[in-house]
């Protein structure tokens, strides 16, 4: 099976509880026995360990501090995301699915659900799991970004593009690959980035936000998009016609 990080193009794709930037090191042996330490010890070093890419602790702390308190949704969300990077998806899911269980309004435990369905290139589940966690919060750029990025891998482009124009309006950066918001869509070859990037220069230029529209013409040029003339089609860009810019990146049509 993949691992995460070769099928995830832009940024982070779950939503969880984030950990302070460590320097990755080689995993050493636990300075205390888990067994001997209070949950809130276990939760903390499996946040450290987790945070030092040092998974396979993280894994233990969490699962000992779970052993002491069954009901923790919390510690079961942070135990699959540690799985998740691992690349075990089953365990992930079901972690994630415990913790969605144990409190029904945990939106970030019900986004990491449909963000598994989504590795597993199960749209429709991923979606219907994402919608849940906008239902308990739409104010998360993220849910939003992973939702648009399920309708973009199913080609419902007009939802997909809802869906991110709503995470730009929430967060200028949502869709950046080092924002930390969220996902872009999970992209297997040239064509599709370039159809992608095309896609994301409507949004931007909806927004009035030339420079961002302009970037991604361009990346969607450089990618091969095959369509890059419908700029002087796409009402969207009506605004740009005129700009030397624009006609830098497409030519304008010769004048009938």
């Amino acid at each position: 099976m993949r691992t995460l990080t070769s099928t995830i193009i832009l940024a982070t794709l779950v939503a969880g509880l984030s950990v302070p930037s460590v320097g990755q090191s080689a995993p050493q042996p636990f300075p205390v026995k888990p067994d001997a330490m209070s949950i809130a010890e276990l939760e903390k070093a499996g946040d450290l360990a987790r945070a030092q890419k040092d998974y396979e602790h993280a894994i233990t702390y969490f699962q000992t501090a779970l052993q002491k308190d069954k009901k923790n949704a919390v510690l079961y969300n942070k135990l699959g995301l540690s799985c998740l990077k691992q690349g075990n998806l089953a365990e992930a899911r079901g972690n994630f699915e415990k913790a969605a269980k144990r409190n029904s309004k945990y939106a970030d435990a019900l986004n990491n659900v449909g963000a598994v369905f989504y590795l597993q290139k199960n749209y429709g589940s991923a979606a219907r799991y994402f919608k849940k966690a906008l239902a308990l919060d739409e104010s998360r750029p993220a849910f939003h970004v992973n939702l648009g990025a399920t309708w973009f891998s199913q080609n419902k482009v007009d939802r997909a593009m809802a869906e991110y124009d709503r995470a730009i309006q929430l967060d200028p950066e949502a869709l950046n690959q080092n924002g930390g918001s969220g996902i872009a869509a999970q992209i297997s070859n040239p064509e599709e980035r370039a159809r992608y990037d095309y896609m994301l220069a409507k949004i931007y230029a909806r927004m009035g936000n030339t420079e961002q529209c302009l970037r991604c013409l361009k990346k969607a040029k450089e990618g091969g998009y095959k369509n890059i003339a419908n700029v002087y089609k796409d009402e969207e860009f009506s605004h740009l016609w005129q700009d030397s810019r624009l006609s830098e990146i497409a030519p304008q049509p010769a004048a009938k």
